[in-house]
C-alpha cells in the first residue's frame, strides 16, 4: 500500500506543481492543494499513516539542510539586527490579537494567552521552497526571513515552557532554558570544529558517495540532537546546513542531496500536509475559522513587516519578509496537540486551529509571490529612472 501511496504523490505532485507554475504560482501551493484532493478529504487515494509521516518528516528536515547549505552567512551575519527585530515583533502582534480573540470568545485568560501563543509560532518550510523558486534565498530578505525564523522559533519554545509551568504541568523552566543553551553552544562547537573534519575523513573513503552519505548523517544528528534538547528539529538541520556551506565540499553535496529531496522526500511532505487535513465537522465553526485565519495572517504579516521596517527595509521589502512569517506550519500543530493534552483547547477548537495553520500554510507562498514581485517591479522601475 505505501508503495502505491508514493507512485500516486510523486505522480500528482509534479503534475500539480508544474499546473502551478503555468498559473503564475509556486509550485509548492499545487503540491499542498494537491494533497486536499488525494487525502481522505476528497478521493481517499492516500492515508495519513504513520509510516507517510515519517518519510514526510525526512522530507522537511532535508528543506532546511538544503536551505542552510545555499545560505550566505557573511549576508546572514550582516541581517543579525533585521532577523532579530523581525522575529520578535512577529511575536508580539499574533499573541497580543491571539490574546484579545481568546478573551473576546470567552476563554480564561490563562487559554487565551495560549491562544496567542500558538498563534505566534511560524514555520518556513514552506517559505523556503518558495523563496528558492523565487530565487530570493540567498538575498537580503531570505537571509533575513532565515534569521527570523530561529528566533522565532526559540524564543517561543521558551514562551511555552514558561506558560506550562504555571498550568501545573511537570516543567522546569530552567532545565528547558539550559538544554536549549547547551544544543546551540554544542552544535555551533561542532559546525566549527568537526563537521570539516568528518567530511574530510568521509570524503578519502574507498566506498561510493561516502560523501553524501556523511552529509547526511550530520544533517540527522543535528536535527535529532535540536529535537531531543526540545528545538525544532529543523533548526538542527539548518544549522548542519549552514556548516557544510562553509567548507570545500558545498557545491557537490548540495547538487546531490538536491537530487534525493526533489526526488521522494520534500513532494511527499508538501503533499502529506493536505493529506493530514481534517474537515469533518468544521462547518459549524466556520466564522471563527474565518476570524482566526485572518487574525493569524495579518498579525505575522504586519509583524513582521514593522520589524523588518525599522532595521531599514523599504515597506515593499517588508511585507514581503512579513509574509514568509505568515505560515504556522508543524510548530503550531506540536503546540495545539500540547494545548489539547492539557485541556487549554477543546476538541472543536482543535480541530478549527488545525484548518487556520492550513489556511496559513496555503496562502504563504501565492502571498509571497505577490509581494515579491510588487517589490522587483518597484526596483525595475526606479532603475528606469535612474537610466532615462
Amino acid at each position: 500500500m505505501l508503495i502505491f501511496q508514493l507512485a500516486v504523490i510523486l505522480i500528482a505532485s509534479k503534475i500539480a506543481g508544474d499546473i502551478s507554475v503555468r498559473l503564475g504560482q509556486p509550485s509548492v501551493l499545487g503540491k499542498l492543494l494537491i494533497g486536499i484532493v488525494l487525502g481522505p478529504t476528497v478521493l481517499g487515494l492516500v492515508t495519513d499513516t504513520d509510516i507517510l509521516k515519517e518519510i514526510s518528516q525526512i522530507g522537511v528536515i532535508l528543506l532546511m539542510f538544503i536551505a542552510g547549505l545555499e545560505t550566505d552567512i557573511d549576508e546572514f551575519k550582516r541581517t543579525a539586527k533585521s532577523s532579530t527585530s523581525v522575529g520578535v515583533a512577529g511575536i508580539i502582534a499574533p499573541l497580543a490579537l491571539g490574546y484579545l480573540a481568546g478573551v473576546t470568545m470567552g476563554l480564561s485568560p490563562f487559554a487565551s494567552l495560549f491562544l496567542g501563543l500558538l498563534l505566534s509560532a511560524t514555520s518556513v518550510s514552506i517559505s523556503v521552497q518558495t523563496l528558492k523558486e523565487l530565487g530570493k534565498l540567498q538575498s537580503r530578505e531570505g537571509a533575513t526571513i532565515m534569521g527570523a525564523a530561529v528566533i522565532d522559533d526559540v524564543l517561543v519554545i521558551l514562551a511555552l515552557a514558561f506558560l506550562m509551568s504555571f498550568a501545573g504541568g511537570d516543567v522546569n523552566l530552567g532545565l528547558v532554558i539550559a538544554k536549549k543553551l547547551a544544543f546551540f553552544a554544542i552544535a555551533f562547537l561542532l559546525a566549527w570544529k568537526a563537521v570539516p573534519w568528518v567530511l574530510r575523513r568521509f570524503a578519502s573513503l574507498q566506498v561510493s558517495e561516502s560523501l553524501i552519505s556523511a552529509a547526511l548523517i550530520i544533517c540527522f544528528l543535528f536535527a535529532y540532537f535540536a529535537e531531543y534538547t526540545g528545538v525544532a528539529a529543523i533548526i538542527g538541520s539548518y544549522i548542519a546546513g549552514v556548516a557544510i556551506s562553509l567548507t570545500s565540499f558545498k557545491q557537490e553535496i548540495t547538487r546531490k542531496v538536491e537530487t534525493i529531496s526533489y526526488a521522494v522526500f520534500v513532494p511527499v511532505f508538501f503533499t502529506s500536509i493536505g493529506v493530514a487535513a481534517q474537515f469533518s465537522g468544521i462547518m459549524e465553526n466556520w466564522w471563527l475559522i474565518l476570524i482566526l485565519s485572518v487574525i493569524a495572517i495579518v498579525s505575522k504579516l504586519v509583524g513582521g513587516a514593522i520589524g523588518a521596517k525599522i532595521t531599514g527595509f523599504p515597506w515593499k521589502h517588508s511585507l514581503a519578509i512579513g509574509a514568509a512569517m505568515v505560515s504556522r506550519g508543524e510548530v503550531a500543530l506540536i503546540i495545539a496537540a500540547i494545548g489539547l493534552e492539557n485541556n487549554l483547547l477543546s476538541d472543536d477548537m482543535f480541530a478549527v486551529l488545525i484548518v487556520v495553520v492550513l489556511v496559513t500554510t496555503i496562502v504563504t507562498p501565492p502571498l509571497m509571490k505577490w509581494l515579491f514581485a510588487e517589490k522587483n517591479t518597484q526596483e525595475e522601475q526606479l532603475l528606469m529612472k535612474k537610466n532615462a
